[in-house]
């Protein structure tokens, strides 16, 4: 398997809400830098799997009903994976609908998932989270 195609399970779990697929994906050092300002306290840098699951995907879950839509890819000589797209969906407490662009970075190890950077518009997220 590519690393895009790889990646592109993530994508696939993500918009399933699917937990354990997205662990399954992930290598047992898995890093993530996300963006700065992120709502639900999401934004920084966090390492593991689970603290991954837990302190950044679940937490905007938790807030938001929403999942993250590739549109470009591509893949680096050196196997960075860059995707560039748009989270969809809606927060939970207001019901009100966003859609922020984002670009992920990410490297594959040993044939899972080992390193993420996340861009995104962060104000668009937190806007849907105003009444």
């Amino acid at each position: 398997m590519t690393a895009s195609e790889i990646v592109r399970g993530f994508y696939t779990a993500a918009q399933a809400a699917d937990a354990a697929a997205i662990l399954a994906l992930l290598h047992p050092e898995f890093e993530a830098h996300t963006a700065p300002g992120l709502p639900c306290g999401a934004g920084g840098a966090f390492r593991g799997p689970e603290e991954t699951l837990a302190r950044v995907w679940g937490a905007v879950f938790a807030e938001f009903d929403t999942a993250p839509y590739a549109e470009t890819w591509h893949e680096t000589a050196d196997g960075l994976v860059v995707v560039t797209g748009r989270y969809r969906g809606t927060a939970r407490a207001t019901g009100r609908s966003y859609e922020a662009e984002f670009a992920h970075l990410w490297r594959v190890t040993e044939g899972r998932i080992s390193w993420l950077h996340q861009y995104t518009d962060t104000a668009r997220w937190r806007d849907a989270l105003v009444p």
